[in-house]
């Protein structure tokens, strides 16, 4: 079983950076599929970026050229840069794991969720 823990939230000006990280237990950390979600209130779930056991990444389309998703298997944590934040980001950031490898932008295929670190982004 995998566990994973968030953090790196917090208060953040508009266009302002912040960095989230996911440690992850278990030792075949590098043979899985890692992904970052978000949930604005009200509003829900959404995929925002993905990173393959293999290296290859993908993002939601918004978040292109400013966020950047990566991974240090000898640390077991992956990471989400966020640059040039904006207000609608704003949201509670998840973490999941598909040990199956079939991670993708549908997070029904994810087996393994954090419980989330709030980003805020004041205007």
């Amino acid at each position: 079983q995998v566990q994973l823990v968030e953090s790196g939230g917090g208060l953040v000006q508009a266009g302002g950076s912040l960095r989230l990280s996911c440690a992850a237990s278990g030792r075949t950390f590098s043979s899985i599929d890692m992904g970052w979600f978000r949930q604005a209130p009200g509003k829900e779930r959404e995929f925002v970026a993905g990173i393959k056991w293999s290296g290859s990444t993908y993002y939601l389309d918004s978040v292109k050229g400013r966020f950047t998703i990566s991974r240090d298997n000898a640390k077991n944590t992956v990471y989400l840069q966020m640059n040039s934040l904006k207000p609608e980001d704003a949201a509670v950031y998840y973490c999941a794991a598909d040990r199956l490898r079939r991670g993708s932008r549908a997070e029904g295929l994810y087996n393994y969720w954090g419980q989330g670190t709030q980003v805020t982004v004041s205007s």
